[in-house]
Order: structure tokens, then sequence, then C-alpha cells
């Protein structure tokens, strides 16, 4: 029978305690959201909203086509230019994804005879990049510049390192600057995911390139999400304008896929602008973190301490997890849920993530139904 594998994967999917089922939600969910990635409480904005609303007004429901064709608008150029500048760096490409952006990058920037350095913990679109890329992979131990030299010293032609600056499922973050040194040191590129920096870390949110001193560096280039602090939709590339020239002409996941909705690319504008005059919101967003892990610590919770909005508290299994997840949602708590193969370690998870508007009272709120749900 066609198809008859996906059955036993199916099975065996089960038998692990590792079934995904998808949960739509309504627009007034009641919950309390801990699960989401809308990190300064944008995504529900008036302003936001009226940004997305106004450019589907304007430009329509969708781009009509790719970049190179008719998917580029004025609104695109618009919000490339001002996040480069708000980032700190000479040009911005904007796809249709954060996923899209990475595999964008990582593919164009690891050509044939190159080699690829990749951090051990890396999210699953920078995995795939390299897994695309013609140029060879090497993967080493997680924020590990002693690791990185090892690998560059291997190689005698064209490199890049390639890691998230704040990784996904326990919020540490890399450390950038001695990244940056060992790359140096053998003339290798550096490439970085800052999807959880953006908004969050730097001054006014720019960003942990920003905080580390890297923005605007010719052998630095940054990639990013417009769906998280931004509470938008789609992905863009920071870099010297060569590497997004290069972009332009290259990726295939630029090249050959519709540009992204005026409606999210107006959100994102909007966001952004948000953001410039209210940066205190990145400060809140950490402050909340912050508090999450020193209250769920305090409450006997093994919760690793966050460098970001991400907080991570350790679960006895997938099941376990799955379950513990299950109890928050009935107390009215949303929480993430992660599981293998979504963590390389194979430690299973719950995923807080701290928000701007987070009330202390929530905050409370969140630390009780967790506690009292423990597995």
């Amino acid at each position: 029978m066609a198809f008859g594998w996906i059955d036993e994967q199916a099975e065996l999917r089960r038998r692990a305690g590792l079934v995904r089922t998808l949960r739509p939600r309504p627009a007034d969910s009641p919950l309390l959201d801990l699960a989401s990635n809308d990190y300064l409480g944008l995504a529900h904005h008036p302003e936001v909203a009226e940004g997305a609303a106004g450019a589907a007004r304007t430009w329509g429901g969708g781009s009509t086509g790719s970049r190179l064709v008719t998917g580029t608008t004025e609104l695109h150029t618009e919000l490339e230019r001002e996040l480069a500048e708000f980032c700190g760096f000479e040009a911005a490409l904007v796809f249709s994804s954060g996923y899209a952006a990475n595999l964008a990058a990582v593919t164009t920037l690891g050509p044939h005879g190159s080699l690829i350095v990749s951090d051990a913990l890396n999210h699953a679109s920078l995995i795939d990049g390299c897994r695309l890329a013609r140029g060879a992979t090497q993967v080493v131990g997680h924020a590990d510049p002693d690791a990185v030299r090892k690998a560059l010293g291997t190689h005698e032609g064209p490199a890049v390192l390639v890691s998230d600056t704040v990784f996904s499922v326990d919020g540490d973050a890399a450390p950038l600057a001695a990244l940056a040194a060992a790359c140096r040191e053998r003339g290798a590129g550096l490439l970085v995911d800052d999807a959880h920096g953006l908004g969050v870390l730097g001054d006014g949110g720019r960003g942990a390139p920003y905080a580390a001193g890297l923005s605007g560096a010719e052998d630095v280039v940054v990639t990013a999400t417009l769906s998280k602090s931004l509470g938008s939709q789609g992905g863009a590339v920071l870099g010297p304008a060569r590497v997004i020239d290069h972009l332009v002409n290259a990726a295939r996941t630029f090249i050959f896929d519709t540009g992204l909705a005026p409606a999210a690319a107006g959100a994102a504008l909007a966001a952004l602008r948000l953001l410039r005059r209210e940066p205190e919101r990145a400060v809140r967003a950490r402050e909340v973190a912050a508090e999450l892990h020193a209250r769920l610590t305090a409450a006997g919770l093994e919760a690793v301490r966050p460098d970001a909005a991400v907080v991570s508290v350790r679960a006895p299994s997938p099941e376990g997890a799955v379950r513990w997840a299950a109890d928050c949602r009935t107390a009215g708590l949303a929480v993430g849920c992660f599981r293998p193969p979504s963590v390389p370690d194979g430690i299973s998870r719950l995923r807080l993530t701290a928000r701007a508007d987070l009330s202390g009272a929530e905050i409370e709120r969140a630390v009780q139904v967790i506690g009292e749900t423990r597995p």
C-alpha cells in the first residue's frame, strides 16, 4: 500500500510519547499566554494591527509575485532600510519567513569548497541550511570558541561559522565576541541568527550583535525574524551591501519565493517604529524573564537562567512534559512543550516566553500554576 510506512512511523511516535497535534486558538483566548514568541506584546498592539490593515488596503492582500518580478513594493524597501539602520548594518533583505532567510544565508555563504562550522544546538533552519549548502559542514560543541578555532584550523579555503545568538530551547546566549575573535583569527565569516535577540537584547532592542559590538562589521551577517519581537511575519538578512546583493542574485528562497505579504511588512514596520519610541519594552522583557526564573527556582523547579526572554523548565520525560503542559492549559496557562527531536540533548522541557506586557500578578499566577501541576 502506498505510504504504508507512515502508519508504522505514527505508531513509533505514539509509543515514544512524541505525537504532535494542531490546536487552533480562538481570537479571544482566555489563556494566559507564556507560549508565544510575542516578546514585546506587539502582535495585538493597535498601531501594529493598523500597520497591517493599512498596508493591505494600499497594496492588496498579497505581494503578487517573487521579489524580483512584482513582489517588491516601496513598503518592502522602506522596511529593509529602517531595519538595517536600527540594527546598525549597511543593508537588509526581507524574506517570507525567518526559515527562508536562514536557508538563503547559509546556502549562499557556504558554497562548494567552503567549510561551514555549526554549533551543535543550532535551530533546525540553520541545520537544514547546512544540509542544503554545497560546502562541507563540521558540527562543534555548543558555544565553544576553542572548538570553533580547532575546526577552522582544519580548512584552508573560505569558511563561515553559523550560530544562533540566543538558543531557542534554553534561552542561553552565544559568546558572540569570543566567536567573532575565533573567526577573525582564521579569516572566516560569522553568520548568526538573532531571532530571539532582536527586540530584547542590545540598546533599545537592537539585538545581540549590536550588544556585542559586531553591528556593521564587514565579516558579520545576521538573520532575524519579524514574527517574534516585532509581532508580525517574515524574516530578514542584514549585513554588508555586497553580501545582500549576492543573496539577491544567488539565494533560491529569495529568487523563487513569493515576496512577503504587504500586511506583514506593514505590521513589522509599525512595530519597529514603536520599539524605537518605546525602548523600555526590551528592558521590561528581560526583567520579566529574570523574575520568572527567580520565582520558579525559589519554588524548587529546575529552570535555566535566561540570557534573553526564554525561560526553560526541565521536565522528567516526554510524556511528563506533555501532561504538564496539558495540565497548565486546563488551569488557564499556555506554555510551550519541547520534546525530542526538537531538543537536541533529548531532555524535555516546558518553554516559557517572557513578555514585556506581563504584569506582576500574571507572573505570580503563572509560577503558581506551573508549581501546582508539576508531574
